[in-house]
């Protein structure tokens, strides 16, 4: 399966516990939920075209550590402090393979494998997090070579209702990137605009995108439910002016539907 975007989670915004408040067990065996589903993302960075995507959610805890899954990346919180966590992440950005056009006669990029950190801290809320402010900085560095960049992701998520069978999650977010990474992407070399038409263009460091989006889930007993997505980012600066960009379009919507089974 071939996905230009690191699926749609990935650089997506969600609260950092979507399971919704219930009776927690005692922290000796596996507990939290699993969510499966698709939606849909654009074909690549800056595409005008969207297609169906799988749509993966996970929350996992064991013994005081949390992993968690947001389509094909994962992170693993090591903090026990229900306020605080901090921990890896690492994830997969596949390759744009698969574009018509005049991107399409450009060179085809490989899938890159990112791996780094995050950091977060929840403001406010009440026991079960309802009215909680969660925020979240997340650096990761591409390890296999394929772009050699760099991407930051600042985000801010409001837990705007949570109760036991259901939630409802508000978010903020934008992402950084280096110049390997906009020149990868975005970038158009002297060859590329030979073969392709495209303008030559040579991207700088800078923000990549701002977005916005909302997540709510509701179950209809113990165990099964439903967790939707529908968010956008917005490309900004040097991936806004990118000839990549001008043959698609600058919003870059997001979405998606699970089946979610909770344990």
């Amino acid at each position: 399966m071939r996905y230009s975007v690191a699926m749609i989670l990935a650089c997506t915004v969600f609260p950092s516990t979507i399971a919704t408040a219930q009776e927690v067990p005692p922290d000796t065996s596996p507990h939290g939920q699993i969510a499966l589903g698709a939606g849909v993302a654009p074909r690549f960075d800056g595409s005008g075209d969207l297609r169906v995507i799988p749509f993966v959610l996970a929350d996992i805890r064991w013994r005081g550590v949390t992993f968690e899954a947001r389509g094909l990346r994962g992170r693993i919180d090591l903090a026990a402090d229900p306020r605080f966590s901090i921990g890896p992440v690492i994830g997969a950005r596949l390759d744009r393979s698969d574009a018509e056009g005049p991107v399409g006669l450009l060179p085809e990029i490989d899938t890159a494998i990112e791996a780094g950190g995050f950091v977060g801290y929840r403001l406010g809320g009440d026991r079960i997090g309802q009215g909680a402010l969660q925020l979240e900085l997340s650096v990761v560095n591409d390890v296999s070579r394929t772009h050699n960049g760099l991407l930051a992701t600042a985000s801010a998520s409001y837990m705007a209702v949570r109760s036991a069978d259901r939630f409802l999650s508000v978010d903020l977010q934008t992402n950084w990137a280096d110049a390997d990474y906009t020149r990868t992407y975005f970038g158009v070399s002297p060859q590329g605009a030979v073969a392709s038409g495209l303008s030559a263009y040579r991207p700088a460091a800078g923000f990549r995108d701002v977005g916005a989006g909302i997540s709510a889930g509701y179950y209809f007993d113990r165990h099964l439910g439903l967790i939707g997505r529908l968010g956008a980012n917005y490309l900004v600066g040097d991936a806004a002016g990118s000839p990549i960009t001008e043959q698609g379009r600058r919003w870059q919507p997001l979405g998606g539907l699970t089946l979610s089974y909770r344990f």
